[in-house]
């Protein structure tokens, strides 16, 4: 059971429903851009190189929520990697809803990387009615580009390196409205140096872990990017799950 602590307080909580019926209106030439991530009290996103064994059935209610209303999950191709990330699954409810706002069954996985380095035997590239995007560069390798072309489709966003406001306007001009950010906390940190993030979803595990795991996001320091407004927490299976906005990112100023 999920219940809210804010705005209500102990009101029973539907989370594909409650983050379906939230308003995100993104702006003109980028999709609305939310994150999910989930940490231990000190600050850890995973143990032995995986998030996985720090949720619980409420982690994964929101999870499944947040990519219900994503048309596009972005993640970082190491990250890709290391949770063996796969297509989607389509459940016949959640598509049919999908359908009624004019989105596809399920949401695409795109991938961002500079080099290519991606094995395209991968899982991810398994199902044949789901095409990944790959973000890339002009300077990637043109053999390991050939390859993949094979497998998915691959957008040039920068030359040497992958420009994340150029990537977003290519999503944005294939339709995609809503983008989900997965991680990991380089692309994290990206996201956040070049302010292009809407809405942070945050889930905080009752663990201690100690050892030297990252943050959920580092890179670039950006200087202060103002205080956020927390516009929904929910507790359920001792996990805190929250989530923030921009002050400017509750309609149409949205960056």
């Amino acid at each position: 059971m999920i219940r809210e602590l804010f705005p209500s307080v102990g009101i029973e909580i539907e989370p594909a429903t409650s983050i379906a019926n939230e308003r995100r209106d993104p702006p003109s030439n980028r999709p609305w851009v939310m994150t999910n991530m989930i940490t231990t009290l000190d600050g850890a996103i995973e143990v032995d190189g995986r998030s996985g064994q720090l949720g619980g059935p409420a982690d994964l209610e929101v999870f499944r929520a947040l990519r219900s209303v994503a048309d596009v999950i972005i993640v970082g191709a190491a990250t890709a990697i290391a949770e063996d990330y796969k297509p989607p699954p389509i459940d016949p409810a959640v598509a049919e809803l999908r359908r009624t706002r004019g989105q596809s069954p399920r949401p695409t996985i795109a991938v961002v990387t500079r080099s290519l380095d991606i094995d395209p035997s991968l899982g991810l590239f398994g199902a044949v009615d789901h095409r990944p995007l790959i973000l890339t560069v002009e300077d990637a390798p043109s053999h390991r580009r050939a390859t993949l072309e094979t497998v998915a489709d691959v957008l040039t966003a920068g030359s040497r390196d992958v420009e994340l406001s150029i990537g977003l306007g290519l999503l944005r001009g294939l339709g995609h409205r809503v983008a989900l950010v997965e991680g990991g906390p380089s692309l994290n940190g990206q996201f956040i140096a070049d302010d292009l993030i809407d809405e942070w979803n945050l889930t905080l595990s009752p663990l201690l872990i100690g050892g030297r795991s990252t943050r959920p996001a580092h890179g670039p320091m950006p200087g202060a990017t103002g205080r956020w407004n927390l516009t929904r927490l929910w507790q359920g299976d001792d996990l805190l799950l929250g989530s923030w906005r921009r002050p400017a990112a509750n309609g149409a100023d949205a960056r």
